[in-house]
């Protein structure tokens, strides 16, 4: 392993107290120059627009909206199942919004690298159906999945 990518010695980061100073300059080496960098950053968007015919600023804008649409439908579940909210047709009706939400950016991450969500679906369905032969969950084929399988 480089040296500059080895773990620092045990305490640099914890020692008696935290060192926020060295892990900000830690993680500042270890961040790629695009996450960094601007310039970059629209350099590589430009080329994967070029290269792939890529809709960069589509797929940024939905990758990003589907997070925050995703975590606010967690947020509800979190409440039902940690903080006892109780499930009724108004918690349904805003589960139904955050999922519709989530339909729209996810189409717009399909419009985003030019395919059609029935692709999409059509290729999990064939994932699944290589995974669990049989037809049905398998805890062993869920946790030991295939070379290659993601």
């Amino acid at each position: 392993m480089n040296a500059k990518w080895a773990m620092p010695p045990h305490g640099q980061f914890l020692d008696k107290q935290l060192n926020l100073k060295a892990y900000r300059d830690f993680v500042g080496e270890v961040t790629s120059d695009t996450s960094d960098n601007l310039e970059a950053m629209i350099f590589r968007l430009k080329e994967l627009e070029g290269e792939w015919h890529l809709n960069t600023a589509l797929l940024l804008t939905s990758a990003i909206g589907l997070s925050g649409e995703v975590g606010e439908f967690n947020e509800i579940v979190k409440k039902l199942i940690f903080h006892g909210k109780e499930m009724n047709a108004d918690v349904q009706d805003h589960m139904i919004k955050e999922l519709g939400d989530i339909a729209w950016y996810f189409m717009n991450m399909c419009r985003a690298i030019g395919v059609d969500m029935e692709d999409v679906i059509e290729y999990n369905v064939k994932k699944l159906k290589k995974r669990y032969p049989g037809g049905e969950f398998d805890v062993y084929q869920s946790n030991n999945k295939a070379e290659g399988d993601i």
